[in-house]
């Protein structure tokens, strides 16, 4: 499957992003994340990019964007998921600054019970 696809889990809305995430799925991302968020009480926003193989910078840019989106709510964003080239792109493009890098998505649904912005950084994947 190469299509985003939404899921509310309480007050989150977790963004199940595609194999390839490139221009013709940005596009998608961002329909879907607004679709997700209207009329809804969503206090996080989570990537999950378990199925993500490959991203470009228009992927980039789209999760960036749609960050922004989210951002205007003050709520909580997260990323999960990310295998070790994934993972790379969004070191570089300053994603660990502006969300929560976890490993699952039981982490990126539960913020540390301590208060930090940490998850578990062990266990990469390489994809």
């Amino acid at each position: 499957m190469n299509n985003v696809q939404c899921e509310v889990i309480g007050e989150s809305l977790v963004i199940h992003l595609p194999e390839e995430l490139d221009h013709h799925s940005s596009r998608d991302l961002r329909r879907q994340t607004e679709e997700g968020l209207r009329g809804r009480r969503i206090r996080r926003l989570v990537f999950d990019y378990s199925r993500t193989r490959f991203m470009d910078s228009a992927g980039v840019g789209a999760v960036l964007g749609t960050y922004k989106l989210f951002r205007e709510r003050e709520g909580e964003v997260a990323v999960c998921g990310a295998g070790r080239r994934v993972r790379r792109l969004l070191e570089m493009a300053g994603i660990p600054r502006l969300a929560r890098i976890c490993n699952t998505l039981e982490e990126a649904l539960n913020p540390p019970s301590d208060g930090s912005e940490a998850c578990g950084q062990d266990g990469e994947r390489e994809r």
